[in-house]
Order: structure tokens, then sequence, then C-alpha cells
């Protein structure tokens, strides 16, 4: 009887690691990646938040993020609204095309 319980737990046992390997895993990587470009955020990164809006950080706290979007136009976001970081060799890579 051991044995063939043990041979119907086999499968869901199965299952439950390839999902953790599939699915689990590289979503933990990825927030874990995102955590820290949100921290390692500073003053003069070109940045992109969520919503599509291109612009440099001219201040930034623990909890929000100023962007310089044009000479008189600064915006407030929450520091969570950054999508990444533009690193200058992308921006000079985007204008050759």
């Amino acid at each position: 009887m051991n044995n063939a319980f043990l041979a119907q737990l086999l499968p869901f046992i199965l299952v439950l690691v390839i999902f953790w390997f599939l699915l689990i895993r590289p979503q933990q990587k990825r927030q874990k990646e995102r955590n820290a470009m949100l921290q390692s955020l500073k003053k003069g990164d070109k940045v992109i938040t969520i919503g599509g809006l291109h612009g440099t950080i001219t201040d930034l706290t623990e909890e929000r993020v100023t962007l310089k979007v044009s000479d008189n136009t600064r915006l407030v976001f929450e520091r969570t609204a950054v999508n990444a970081v533009i690193n200058q060799e992308d921006g000079a890579d985007e204008k050759k095309d």
C-alpha cells in the first residue's frame, strides 16, 4: 500500500518541482534585479517610467523620484514607477538607427 501511495504522489510532486523551476524561480530573480535597479537610482540617471515617460532624475528620496522631462517641467513619481534606466551607450545606439 505504501508503494501505491508513493506512486500516486510522485506525479504531483514532479509537477510542483517543474512549476517551481519554470515559473516561480525566474519571477523571483526578475524581482530581485528590479529591486536592485530601484535601489541604485541616482541623480542624473536617464529613466523610463512604467507609463513610458522619459526623463532625467533631478531629485530622489526613499519613496519618490523627481524627473526633469523638459527645461521647465519636473514631475514627481513614486520610485516604483521607474521601469528602466537608460544607459548612455543604449541612447547612442538608438540615435544611429
